[in-house]
């Protein structure tokens, strides 16, 4: 009897789901559109840099979970692991070191041929861009400028 009664319900289901009004489905109000607002002043990026010298990096190795502190020079390379970081250049507001450093950075590994890296990394922002490596990360702290630039008070526009 089990198997009438299956080929029935499958008989009947189109006629009853014909016999729902519209009426019984409820429609979700439309979405309003989504506006666009600025970001506030303290989001922005500074409109002037200062050049420094290196940079402090973070780096975290994801299978031993050691984290390590090392600085790169500009133009130098460090090796991290199997990831060799090159500085190209390291700038800075001005007005305050450490809450912000813009470091521009190619990471590669020394088992591939392409660099996984090359570009802004922000050290307020490490995830808008960041390494994308199965083992490691590594973020940006400050950027570390030598005393005798400090002290010429030399601003350059952002790039």
């Amino acid at each position: 009897m089990r198997p009438a009664f299956l080929i029935a319900l499958f008989c009947a289901a189109p006629a009853m789901a014909q016999s729902i009004g519209e009426d019984h489905f409820h429609r979700a109000p439309p979405r309003e559109p989504r506006v666009e607002t600025e970001l506030p002043p303290t989001e922005r990026p500074p409109s002037s840099t200062v050049a420094a010298d290196g940079v402090e990096l973070r780096g975290l190795d994801k299978v031993t979970g050691q984290r390590t502190d090392f600085s790169v020079n500009v133009g130098e390379t460090a090796r991290y692991g199997r990831l060799l970081v090159q500085l190209n250049m390291c700038r800075r507001p001005p007005e305050d070191e450490s809450p912000d450093a813009f470091a521009h950075l190619t990471i590669r590994d020394t088992r591939e041929e392409e660099a996984r890296f090359d570009g802004w990394m922000i050290a307020s922002s490490p995830a808008l861009s960041a390494l994308d490596h199965a083992r490691y990360d590594v973020w940006v702290l400050s950027c570390s400028t030598s005393s005798t630039e400090a002290s010429s008070g030399n601003a350059d526009q952002s790039d």
